[in-house]
């Protein structure tokens, strides 16, 4: 070998060595996963510090020690099957749209009075030629989908015998088992790839308050949550899948998928039509296509494509992580409604307030009837008015805040937050359901989140401890008034509501 070519190969690979060193150290810094080939979003900090822990109240008994441990491993958590993750990679090689069929989407077994003709389905169409169905047995298209039971699926979500994320339902419920179920959406059911969701760490400080005060209980904490659903899906659930189970107390938590600006902002399709998503493909150009698919893969582009999106004025970020300039619009106030004491009854409540109103009554009428309770939760936004971010770690916040939610001052997300959040305190308190403010209690610390509403393991571990120490006084009192656990009805059906996937091949034109 020639001593020239000898010198160009020691220079390449110290070149290549730099760069694997330089994208290891993006990886833990922008809180990416070390052992994955394909990036998932960030993971953000791997740990929680006691200084932040001890800015959460704590109920009475609870010790600090406990929120680092963690839930035992799953025991229904299963190999993959390959030809599952041979087609989960296919679609997700794709790189669909955010409202586009995506992999996780192939695992679902969708309501087949919803999914009805897949290729009249914007949405559905773009499965590869299959879907996995259920039939609803009652007739309805909500909840639009459940996920397919008993399976360990390729985004990492493991489910029970009725496809509800987390370990396997006892059955029968034990004499002594306090049952608890959580309902909402995508923050609920948490990121898939996630080893535990927040309901999972509740169920668990639960019982080590248990045992740690020697009480003959156990609780059982189950998590109905499912993305992209709305209040009328989640009561469809309540009302289809949580009944069945006769649980103590649900737990309501939802406050985006419905959080709609246009029912406060006069012409928003016309302020929003040259939002930033617009601007940001206009100017970017054919030749950065390349930067999107290598971020996938590289932290490094990861950097790169949010540096080349300030540059080119991509108007999600001022480039310093401060909120961008945004066009002037005008926020149009129902007539007669006080912001601080809102009234329930209000025909014009802002951000679907109405129709959540209305879901909450049939939740607390179907749950009446088989005597468990409801509790409400506020919801948490990571917005404020002056909100800096690391444009670089945060971007998906950024973007969610920015574009997503364009043309919306961060201050009127954060005026509109609140407010939901005054109603849902207000809907618990009139109606004598237990209040659990998660928004009130939570620290603001952007690196426990992943976007503007979904934490990462760290935040999801955050969220279950505030929900923890805000049941306990409930759950105390329960107990002591002998109210829980409730005896199973002599004479009560006890099967568990699963279903029988199908699956169904078809060819769109």
């Amino acid at each position: 070998m020639s001593p020239r070519l000898k010198n160009i190969l020691l220079v390449f690979a110290s070149v290549v060595l730099c760069l694997v060193a330089a994208e290891a150290i993006v990886r833990v810094l922008d809180g990416y996963s070390m052992g994955t080939l394909r990036l998932n979003t960030p993971t953000g900090p791997a740990s929680v510090g006691a200084e932040l822990v001890d800015r959460i109240p704590r109920a009475a008994g609870v010790e600090r020690a406990w929120f680092f441990a963690d839930p035992p491993p799953l025991p229904n958590r299963r190999p993959v099957p390959e030809e599952w993750t041979r087609l989960y990679r296919s679609i997700q090689d794709k790189d669909p749209g955010l409202l586009d069929f995506r992999a996780a989407d192939m695992f679902k077994a969708w309501n087949a009075v919803f999914a009805s003709d897949p290729c009249t389905s914007r949405h559905l169409r773009g499965a590869p030629g299959r879907l996995f169905l259920n039939d609803p047995a009652d007739g309805k298209p909500t909840p639009p989908y459940r996920f397919l039971a008993d399976a360990t699926l390729p985004s990492g979500l493991v489910t029970n015998q009725i496809g509800w994320r987390g370990a396997p339902i006892e059955t029968p419920r034990g004499t002594r088992t306090v049952r608890i179920v959580f309902v909402g959406a995508s923050t609920t059911v948490d990121a898939h790839f996630q080893p535990f969701s927040w309901p999972e760490f509740v169920g668990y400080w639960l019982n080590r308050w248990v045992e740690a005060k020697q009480l003959p209980v156990r609780f059982e904490v189950l998590n109905a949550g499912r993305e992209g659903i709305s209040s009328p899906d989640i009561a469809a659930v309540v009302r289809t899948e949580v009944l069945p189970l006769r649980p103590d107390l649900v737990v309501y938590y939802e406050g985006a998928n419905q959080f709609r600006l246009a029912s406060v902002i006069e012409d928003v399709a016309k302020v929003t039509a040259n939002g930033p998503a617009q601007t940001a493909a206009a100017q970017s150009g054919a030749s950065l296509a390349w930067l999107p698919n290598a971020a996938r893969y590289s932290a490094l582009a990861g950097r790169v494509e949010a540096a080349v999106g300030a540059a080119v004025g991509a108007a999600t970020s001022t480039g310093d992580g401060r909120e961008p300039p945004k066009p002037t619009y005008r926020l149009a106030w129902p007539a007669g409604l006080d912001e601080q004491d809102p009234d329930l009854a209000h025909p014009h409540l802002p951000v679907s307030l109405n129709e959540i109103q209305r879901d909450l009554d049939r939740i607390r009428a179907d749950l009446a009837g088989i005597g468990s309770e409801l509790a409400l939760s506020s919801f948490f936004w990571l917005v404020k008015d002056g909100l800096a971010l690391d444009p670089i770690r945060h971007k998906y916040i950024l973007q969610q805040l920015n574009a997503a939610n364009h043309p919306t001052r961060y201050r009127d997300l954060e005026r509109l937050a609140a407010f939901q959040n005054r109603v849902f305190a207000k809907y618990a308190r009139t109606h004598g359901l237990a209040f659990i403010d998660i928004a009130g209690a939570t620290p603001f610390e952007p690196d426990l989140f992943v976007d503007a509403i979904h934490t990462n393991p760290a935040g999801s571990r955050v969220r279950g401890w505030v929900v923890f120490n805000q049941l306990l006084p409930i759950i105390e009192k329960h107990l002591a008034d002998d109210a829980w656990p409730r005896p199973w009805p002599p004479g009560a059906p006890s099967p568990l509501p699963t279903f029988t996937p199908r699956e169904i091949t078809f060819t769109c034109r």
